[in-house]
């Protein structure tokens, strides 16, 4: 019987001639398994032995693209470090342990990297990254700690909070500076590579026209979690939304669009799980390219993928809601999970006088730092990926003016701001800013690029005092409710650059905003110190639920008023999900927190639901019924001296045009707003081809008489619509110069009936 030969490699001499490998060495393994030849790729191919006497093949692979990808017959890795000295791929089985280490080979263009041509689709995996830890210059390397792949596109399993998280000792007095060497990989989630691969079929993106957008901000854990018709294992997923009962209804309101709260993958935190509460909002992101691993029932990136094109074929778009100002990481005192532990100072702004701090214009512990190119790369690549990969039709991007900011201050001419208007794929996208920070001069509403378009909390604030009855609000009711001209005309931006929104996730509902005179965050264990004072609210008599009908029946017509203001008003209108039904939180006006029924949307609706879920159907029709109420041109109430009329003419309430001393008057309340559809900023004369409509605002608390004005080429006015009278949809017509008394705190509109409609 021969015998078998020793498993060191043997090294013949011969060579193999071969077009591809000319004069390559090759060499001979002889193990009991078999004998195998290998053969030296032009690329370097490299074996590595561990302690456990496994042997992987890896290659030096390409620096480009970053992240983890399979190209079908095996898998890149490349991870950018610029300051790093080493850095290990580490492979984990299903259950969570790490059975393979392998050094990336090559390093290219501040890029490690590595190719396992074995690998596929599945391969769980992160990194271990080796350099100086020296906070004083911003490097926080330590190798014990595990490492998310900032390019991972799915992240498995969840975070468990351990001390081995943190980088350093947690008992030292020394706190960030002292080393901490327990690993911590058994309470980090880890990455998963994936198939990229989805049939889209007949899906594609619909772009909506700006001007007719409807937006409605919702979440997808908190807007399926209660609904009746999600199967119980689907609530809270992104299977739930594609629900066709959910899929229906938010097709069926009219809106065009939905605005999803983070999905991206983040962490919980710390802190609040020590208190039995849960980051429920999502701002706290964990990984920038992979879905949220809770949201997916199939545990598959194609669940979003099947949502996303069953929103498409009821030609809903989606509009995702991102973070890319801060992470999970926190500050000096925060854990290492990736981003830190990979090449901290890039990653991050640092306090140029001392980098063991960070700068924190977020409010969270640390800021992006998007002045390097690596990390503005990262920023812009995740976006693409979303937009194309995933087929996203546009961005809300959170804390937004830390995007803009530069080491001087906010430059709508940065980095991150050229790169969005001149990308093929970006510029395309909505582009939506919530355009304000705490850092210095962070409150930038109207200074972004054109090109964007702006959460816009003036219009939020104007609309609550006017309504709530604040004196001297008329003129800044106007301005809002015509467009924000002052904020947005200039450099050809359009009114629907505007966000108008009148409550949001971050606030009280709409219901109680009329419910609460002040914040109940009592459940959020801060003892209400946290959330917002400035609520502008009113509780009409009686904090929280009462029995009073006279109360209910008042807030009630305010959630009309201020929906109708919203769907009248010049600009792109944002409805909060739920509002449409007079959702409570119970008066906690912070529910970041409150992975519970308080932020829950609760689908077992009353008649009042019922019939404000009707009204605001019927306010939708009617904005999309008329076009003046959403043009693409701000309004300039210059007059059309051919056909003697204004796009915009404003009344008192005796039917005098207002004047300067008018708008002035800080006891005022009323007005009545005329927008005429024939005055077409082309200069093209269409006689009655579009709709010429009356809007009085009453928020008075006692009834105000109108005197209808006149109109040429008009005939009388159709009173098509109230909030006083709701359901009265029978359509009167009054004479021009008719008194028409308009009830306390109303809205009222009237069609005009043209001459050449007798």
């Amino acid at each position: 019987m021969a015998k078998v030969p020793p498993k060191k490699p043997v090294k013949p001499t011969a060579t193999l001639d071969t077009p591809t490998r000319s004069q390559a060495q090759v060499d001979v393994e002889v193990n009991d398994q078999g004998v195998r030849l290998i053969y030296p790729y032009s690329d370097g191919e490299r074996v590595k032995d561990f302690d456990s006497g496994h042997k992987t093949r890896v290659r030096e692979g390409l620096p480009v693209p970053l992240g983890a990808t399979w190209d079908g017959l095996g898998v890149n890795f490349a991870l950018f470090s610029a300051n790093a000295t080493k850095v290990e791929l580490c492979l984990f089985n299903e259950q969570g342990e790490e059975y393979d280490r392998i050094a990336l080979p090559e390093y290219t263009d501040e890029v490690w990297h590595g190719y396992l041509p074995d690998a596929r689709p599945g391969l769980l995996y992160a990194y271990r990254v080796y350099g100086p830890y020296a906070p004083h210059d911003g490097h926080r390397f330590n190798p014990a700690k595990l490492l998310l792949d900032p390019y991972a596109k799915q992240i498995v399993g969840e975070l468990k909070w351990d001390d081995a998280l943190f980088a350093y000792d947690l008992t030292s007095d020394k706190k960030d500076l002292h080393l901490d060497d327990s690993d911590s990989a058994a309470f980090l989630p880890k990455c998963r590579v994936i198939d990229p691969a989805f049939s889209w079929a007949r899906s594609r993106k619909n772009p909506v026209p700006w001007e007719q957008t409807i937006i409605y901000e919702t979440h997808v854990r908190g807007y399926t979690m209660r609904h009746p018709a999600v199967p119980e294992h689907l609530r809270g997923t992104f299977s739930a939304m594609s629900t066709p009962q959910i899929v229906d209804y938010i097709k069926s309101l009219g809106v065009t669009s939905i605005e999803l709260m983070p999905i991206h993958a983040f962490s919980d935190d710390r802190h609040l799980q020590e208190k039995g509460l849960h980051n429920f909002w999502g701002y706290n992101t964990l990984s920038f390219f992979a879905p949220h691993p809770q949201y997916m029932a199939t545990h598959t990136v194609n669940e979003f993928k099947q949502m996303i094109a069953t929103l498409h074929a009821a030609e809903i778009e989606v509009i995702l809601d991102v973070v890319y100002n801060h992470t999970a990481e926190g500050n000096e005192l925060g854990p290492t999970l990736s981003f830190k532990g990979i090449d901290n100072a890039s990653y991050y702004r640092l306090m140029p006088e001392n980098k063991r701090y960070y700068i924190n214009d977020t409010g969270t512990g640390n800021t992006l730092n998007l002045s390097h190119p690596r990390v503005l790369q990262m920023v812009t690549d995740s976006l693409r990926y979303w937009a194309t990969e995933m087929q996203v039709d546009g961005f809300r991007f959170d804390l937004a003016t830390i995007l803009g900011r530069e080491s001087y201050g906010f430059d709508e001419g940065c980095g991150f701001l050229d790169t969005c208007r001149q990308d093929p794929v970006l510029s395309q996208c909505k582009l939506i800013a919530e355009p304000w920070d705490c850092g210095p001069g962070g409150y930038q509403v109207g200074g972004f690029p054109p090109g964007w378009a702006e959460w816009n909390d003036r219009y939020r604030d104007s609309s609550r005092k006017f309504w709530r009855g604040d004196e001297g609000q008329l003129a800044q009711f106007a301005t809002r409710l015509s467009g924000s001209a002052d904020i947005f005309n200039h450099r050809g931006r359009k009114p629907y650059a505007s966000i108008n929104f009148i409550t949001a996730h971050d606030g009280f509902t709409l219901n109680d905003l009329v419910s609460y005179q002040n914040k109940h965050n009592e459940d959020n264990g801060e003892e209400s110190r946290d959330g917002t004072d400035n609520n502008i609210s009113a509780n009409y008599g009686v904090e929280g639920p009462t029995d009073d009908p006279t109360i209910n029946e008042l807030r009630l017509r305010q959630m009309r008023n201020m929906l109708a203001t919203l769907f009248f008003s010049q600009g792109t209108p944002m409805l909060l999900a739920g509002d449409e039904f007079a959702r409570t939180q119970n008066g906690n006006n912070n529910a970041y927190c409150q992975d519970t029924p308080i932020a829950w949307v609760d689908w077992d609706i009353g008649e009042k639901g019922k019939s404000l879920i009707l009204f605001t159907y019927r306010l939708i029709a009617l904005r999309k019924r008329f076009p003046i109420l959403h043009r693409g041109r701000f309004l300039t109430g210059a007059l059309h001296e051919q056909l003697n009329i204004k796009d915009v003419s404003w009344f008192q309430p005796k039917g005098e045009e207002m004047t300067d001393g008018a708008w002035r008057d800080a006891h005022a309340k009323s007005i009545a707003m005329l927008l005429d559809g024939r005055a077409q900023p082309t200069g093209l004369l269409r006689y009655g081809s579009l709709s010429t409509i009356l809007l009085l605002f009453n928020a008075a608390h006692e009834d105000v008489v109108f005197n209808l004005p006149s109109v040429a080429h008009g005939e009388s006015w159709r009173h098509i619509f109230d909030t006083f009278q709701p359901d009265d949809i029978n359509e009167h017509n009054f004479d021009f110069g008719r008194e028409y008394n308009c009830t306390s705190r109303t809205v009222v509109l009237f069609e005009l009936i043209s001459q050449s409609k007798r």
